[in-house]
């Protein structure tokens, strides 16, 4: 048991390290655009990787949260510890930025408290590994409907069908788990 926090806790730590590196490698590529820009393009990366992860984690598609309250699997706890590292760099990240967010970091921070408490109790994997593959799934969308905004594509066709994607998202998970 204790080698496995061990594990997840020097995963979570590269991965921090490892965002870092990517946010600095998208601003040098990106370096006309803004700093918004680069964190989006980070997001998204995390948010596509989350959801493949996620998805890889689920054990039963019929019932993607059962057994519920069930010991996490190794692979949900990776899949945990990687959005525990995205949320711990993009918190850093985001007091670099020139608006500082009250709500963003209580967001992050709760964010944060919800995936170590997950991988502290183990006991949460099915039921945290569904919520991160819905909650991350419309990020792409949400992040390129911003990057479009950014490069010039303002009230464009693409993003009317970026918009019209994150609602037919929405309503479907929310109709799949009520």
């Amino acid at each position: 048991m204790e080698e496995e926090y061990i594990r997840i806790i020097s995963i979570t730590t590269i991965r921090i390290i490892s965002w870092g590196l990517i946010f600095i490698l998208v601003r040098r590529i990106f370096s006309s655009y803004s700093f918004d820009f680069s964190t989006r393009i980070v997001s998204t990366l995390h948010a596509t990787i989350a959801v493949t992860l996620a998805t890889l984690s689920i054990q039963d598609w019929s019932c993607p949260v059962c057994p519920i309250a069930s010991t996490s699997s190794l692979r949900q706890m990776e899949t945990l510890a990687f959005s525990l590292s995205y949320m711990i760099y993009d918190l850093i990240c985001s007091h670099f930025d020139q608006v500082l967010s009250i709500d963003n970091a209580v967001h992050h921070s709760v964010c944060i408290l919800g995936f170590v408490a997950g991988l502290f109790y183990q006991k949460c994997g099915s039921e945290m590994v569904a919520a991160i593959w819905i909650t991350e799934i419309s990020s792409p969308f949400l992040h390129l409907r911003e990057i479009l905004k950014e490069i010039g594509c303002r009230d464009t066709d693409l993003n009317l069908a970026a918009d019209v994607s994150i609602y037919i998202h929405t309503y479907f998970s929310y109709m799949n788990y009520n």
